[in-house]
């Protein structure tokens, strides 16, 4: 029974992980990684397909070994949080203008705990 929701699950997260190449606001990396999670579970030639990929593969491997986030994706990271919360700050009324930017400094906090590959 677990099979076929891990095999859902890992679908709908690639397939949202796809779309979040796209669109710059969905992050890519923590669907694929979810991805590659579920596929572990339910078909494990699915996730060997998605560790042979030369755009994944590596960053996945990096994330079970180790923990780690590439340099420039931690920079990108950054930067692009630090950008969302500067035009939350102008846009969101006064009072809770200040969320975004705390959630963010929190995310940045953390991904800069982690390692790096």
């Amino acid at each position: 029974m677990r099979r076929p929701l891990y095999m859902s699950a890992g679908l709908l997260a690639l397939g949202v992980g796809f779309i979040g190449i796209f669109l710059p606001l969905l992050p890519t990396t923590p669907f694929v990684l979810l991805a590659a999670f579920c596929f572990a579970r339910a078909n494990p030639a699915w996730e060997a397909r998605l560790l042979a990929d030369p755009r994944f593969g590596p960053h996945i491997i990096a994330w079970r070994e180790r923990g780690a986030i590439p340099v420039y994706a931690k920079a990108l990271a950054i930067s692009m949080m630090t950008l969302s919360s500067l035009l939350c700050w102008l846009t969101i009324p006064n009072g809770w203008h200040w969320t975004p930017a705390a959630t963010c400094s929190l995310v940045a906090i953390w991904m800069l705990s982690r390692p790096s590959s």
